[in-house]
């Protein structure tokens, strides 16, 4: 219903997706400028960091394409408009996420998808059979991965009432976060991201591994192939957390 309601009116569609290509094509522009006065960043050169960006972009543009509208849950809580979903012959999860479902959010996938075809053009890798099939593996993961984090925040708006804020510090945040190498934080930082909130597995551990670079917690690159099996398992403490939320609702008393 969503889509053809955009494709209702094909120029506002094609603006706003050149819009959202264009806001998130500044992001790296910044980075660009960074490189206009080093030659390095954290020790990585700007293919290297492109290639950071462009698995970062890619993951966090499809799931927040695909599952993006969950931070609207919290207006749902608020207003008592939740209550309609829940009558309907359909899972709540799938409702939520299809909620003024957002075509132009491709701009986002698009540019990252670019900037990752150059990174991949700029490098000097060894592209074996292993490297080859961990990039596919990589982007579906790191998807799995964002849209893990969406529902989880989601699930805590049903404490907090309205923390759309505090799910986009770790969605819209995190994807900023993984832009930059990770010899540039603080190992507390690298720690925290690696082993609490795995969001280093979208692309600094894959990314290190494909590039041939130690990581900064010495751990060993095979890690990297952990990357579907830790997906795997923040989209299952995500769905527990969701139906824990969803069991607490009350609705709004009116």
């Amino acid at each position: 219903m969503w889509i053809r309601s955009t494709m209702a009116y094909r120029a506002s569609f094609v603006m706003t997706t050149f819009g959202s290509f264009t806001a998130t094509f500044f992001d790296f522009v910044a980075i660009m400028l960074m490189f206009s006065r080093v030659h390095a960043l954290g020790g990585w050169s700007l293919p290297e960091v492109a290639f950071l960006y462009g698995l970062s972009a890619v993951s966090f543009g499809l799931a927040d394409l695909v599952i993006g509208s969950m931070d609207r849950l919290g207006r749902r809580l608020r207003d008592g408009t939740l209550d309609a979903l829940l009558v309907r012959p359909a899972p709540v999860l799938a409702q939520v996420a299809a909620d003024r479902f957002a075509l132009r959010r491709l701009g986002r996938v698009t540019q990252g998808s670019l900037v990752l075809g150059w990174a991949l053009s700029r490098l000097d890798v060894e592209w074996t059979a292993d490297r080859l099939l961990l990039m596919p593996l990589t982007l579906l993961s790191g998807c799995a991965i964002f849209c893990a984090v969406f529902v989880a925040g989601a699930a805590f708006q049903f404490v907090a009432q309205d923390a759309a804020e505090v799910q986009n510090a770790f969605t819209y945040g995190g994807t900023t976060l993984l832009q930059y190498p990770p010899s540039v934080f603080a190992k507390e930082l690298v720690r925290g991201v690696t082993f609490l909130l795995p969001l280093a597995f979208v692309n600094w551990l894959p990314a290190s591994y494909v590039l041939g670079r130690p990581y900064p917690l010495d751990l060993p690159g095979r890690l990297a192939w952990a990357t579907p099996l830790v997906a795997a398992a923040c989209c299952a403490l995500a769905g527990l957390a969701w139906r824990a939320g969803l069991r607490s609702y009350r609705s709004t008393g009116s």
